[in-house]
């Protein structure tokens, strides 16, 4: 019953918003959202996606197919956040920097097309996390329905599975920049290693990897329940190969396994704050 009184909450609430853009990355949240929304508001709703050197193919390509699937309207927003120094610098600030290039080039969008409001998928439990875009947001006024009607991460999830919607347990999956090392400037080049590396292991049988880009160096990250059947001498010629071939030097295998946002472990407390 509660969980009913919050998905009737987020129709109310998507309802009062009259018109949406929304932010829509392909990820369970906002593509709930973006059904939600559609549900709600039929034609007067939008999802928006951002196209860059920094979205897989594969995840643009599922994203497309299932706004396609549900008959939601969908736009391709293309992007250059990769014409921003701030962003390219690769400091602790850059999700800020990738979401004002969304939320400016949405609010444009926006006011040309006659829409009141811009949407994103932010939940309840996102609110304890490392997520500078959330400033980026809040710049922009984009308001957070999944918060208003008080829905945590695995509530979306238990709606999704609820509505029959596929990707209800998809794993979170950052942009491809999260995987590059603090510091280290994001070029359209190590993206597209990042991204042919982790279609190489994925290729090889692990659905959920991250290869962490360190300059020579790529340090990989497999789900713990996947781990054990990596460790064969035979599997490490395999990525080992695949890895070099793709412009790294050095091929390691993270004992810690696969984990969301391993990355800011190195950031300093100060950093981590100001972001909040």
């Amino acid at each position: 019953m509660e969980l009913q009184r919050k998905r009737a909450l987020l129709h109310e609430t998507l309802c009062s918003l009259e018109s949406v853009l929304v932010a829509y990355s392909g990820g369970t949240d906002s593509a709930f959202l973006a059904y939600a929304a559609h549900q709600a508001l039929g034609d007067r709703m939008l999802a928006v996606i951002a196209d860059s050197e920094s979205l897989p193919r594969k995840e643009l390509a599922d994203a497309l197919a299932f706004t396609t699937l549900h008959a939601i309207p969908t736009e391709i927003l293309r992007t250059a956040e990769l014409q921003r120094p701030d962003y390219i610098r690769n400091d602790a600030q850059r999700c800020f920097h990738c979401k004002d290039e969304l939320f400016t080039r949405m609010e444009a969008q926006r006011a040309a097309l006659g829409f009141r409001y811009l949407a994103y998928g932010m939940n309840v439990d996102d609110g304890g996390e490392f997520r500078p875009g959330q400033q980026a947001a809040k710049l922009h006024h984009a308001v957070a329905p999944l918060v208003t009607a008080e829905l945590r991460k695995e509530e979306i999830r238990r709606l999704a599975r609820a509505a029959g919607l596929a990707l209800a347990d998809k794993p979170a999956s950052a942009c491809l920049a999260s995987r590059i090392e603090y510091g280290r400037p994001v070029t359209a080049e190590n993206l597209l290693q990042v991204e042919k590396a982790e279609a190489a292991l994925h290729a090889m049988g692990f659905p959920r990897v991250r290869v962490r880009h360190h300059g020579e160096l790529a340090r990989i990250e497999i789900a713990r329940e996947d781990l054990e059947r990596a460790l064969t001498l035979t599997t490490f010629d395999a990525v080992t190969a695949a890895l070099r071939g793709l412009g790294f030097t050095y091929v390691t295998l993270d004992l810690q396994g696969y984990r969301s946002g391993s990355m800011n472990a190195v950031l300093p407390v100060a950093a981590l704050l100001a972001a909040r």
